[in-house]
């Protein structure tokens, strides 16, 4: 599409447009600094800088071009939201905004301004009008994984058609029912918004469809367990956050394509990076685009990232629904069971995440953890103190940081990181 046909779309879906030109400017300068000066990537890194570049454009034009045709969108903050069964009331599932500072002024009228900068960052995406995956949205649903969320959803209802699934905080029997009664809701809401019914068959087609990316992610977790690391930390990530908001059957065929030119680069020892490079794993809170801030800290640091022990990370693709039923029911009840592995920070008790980065520190062969909690976001920032014990019982070395989307804190973080790189070496 031309320029003029983009600016057009972005218009009639009432975007800002001299302040989105603005976005866009400054995020291709960004994403030139962070990916592109990057050497001896992957040839199927292109995929990636293609989406990333049409980020705002193809993407919504494929997505308005489906809506002509009667389809939903469903925006999303969070992987508790069953893109499985998106799918099979034939709807569009996409991540939404939240990873940028945007409009925070006005964001900081409907929520305090101890927020963290994720909740901040979708409110304020929102009223400076500068997102078109949140404007193309049929309905936005929220989820009850932390307070800040929760009441924000109260306000942000009044700008969106607000869907709200309750996600327990423990996991107990009676918290396993409320969830399959909360995953049988939204199939309701979905129902009515679409006004297509989800049957077994179109269940079964979808839980295959999001098997198969997730398969396609665990694919590229396990190469990364290669000395010397083929592959960035950024590239990396950036292949999770792409996961939450492109087409899922291309993109689980380019993510294949390119975990095929990996298995290459393993075979014949290549990396990207020096085999006796540190290795770090990132846990923690979810990085949504352009949050590429600490892993670029990191990585400029003289360290690689092997893994993300996060929403946008493998806690989205470590778990696959068992798909061994016919009925209907029975599919609910493993998608409901699929959904409550998920080892969130919002979940008390929470020893599965414990033991599950302890195992995937273990598994990467890492030098070190880093911890990332976005400011003022109080389960995450609970856990660092108890992953730390977990991690230096086990051996491993645990940094903890604590920032937000600014770039203020850039050169302290540098100092800090560098110290610990230096010290796991």
């Amino acid at each position: 599409m031309s320029e003029s046909a983009y600016k057009e779309m972005w218009e009639n879906l009432n975007l800002d447009l001299e302040a989105h030109d603005g976005l866009l400017e400054v995020l291709g300068k960004f994403y030139g600094d962070i990916y592109l000066s990057q050497q001896g990537r992957l040839k199927g890194a292109e995929y990636l800088d293609f989406v990333l570049s049409e980020v705002h454009g193809l993407r919504i034009k494929e997505i308005m071009d489906a809506k002509a045709q009667g389809k939903k969108v469903v925006g999303t903050f969070c992987v508790f939201v069953p893109e499985e069964l998106t799918l099979a009331a034939n709807a569009i599932q996409v991540g939404l905004c939240a990873g940028a500072e945007a409009g925070t002024e006005a964001a900081e009228a409907l929520v305090p301004r101890n927020t963290c900068a994720l909740i901040k960052s979708f409110v304020g995406f929102k009223l400076a009008r500068l997102c078109p995956f949140t404007e193309s949205c049929d309905m936005v649903v929220g989820e009850t994984t932390c307070d800040g969320k929760k009441k924000t959803y109260e306000a942000f209802g009044d700008l969106v058609n607000m869907y709200v699934m309750e996600v327990p905080q423990q996991k107990t029997e009676t918290a396993r029912e409320l969830w399959k009664a909360e995953v049988l809701r939204y199939k309701d809401a979905l129902e009515k918004l679409t006004g297509m019914t989800i049957t077994a068959e179109r269940l079964r087609d979808a839980i295959g469809i999001v098997n198969e990316k997730r398969r396609a992610l665990q694919r590229l977790n396990e190469l990364r367990k290669a000395v010397p690391a083929p592959i960035s930390g950024r590239d990396a990530l950036l292949i999770n956050q792409i996961s939450f908001y492109d087409e899922p059957v291309r993109f689980t065929q380019k993510i294949n394509e390119l975990c095929d030119e990996l298995e290459s680069r393993v075979a014949e020892s290549q990396g990207v990076v020096p085999a006796n490079t540190p290795r770090l794993m990132l846990s923690g809170c979810p990085m949504a685009v352009p949050n590429w801030k600490l892993p670029y800290i990191i990585e400029s640091s003289g360290a690689v990232v092997v893994g993300e022990e996060s929403c946008i990370g493998t806690r989205n693709s470590r778990d696959l629904v068992v798909n061994e039923g016919d009925s209907l029911e029975t599919m609910i009840d493993a998608l409901a069971e699929r959904y409550m592995k998920i080892d969130c920070a919002c979940f008390t008790p929470n020893t599965e995440r414990e033991e599950n980065v302890e195992a995937m520190a273990k598994e990467l062969d890492v030098d070190g953890v880093i911890h990332y909690a976005l400011m003022f976001c109080q389960p995450y920032a609970h856990e660092a103190l108890k992953m730390d014990r977990v991690l230096t019982g086990a051996g491993v070395p645990m940094l903890a940081i604590e920032t937000d989307y600014s770039m203020e804190d850039v050169e302290q973080l540098k100092t800090r990181v560098e110290a610990f790189v230096e010290m796991v070496k």
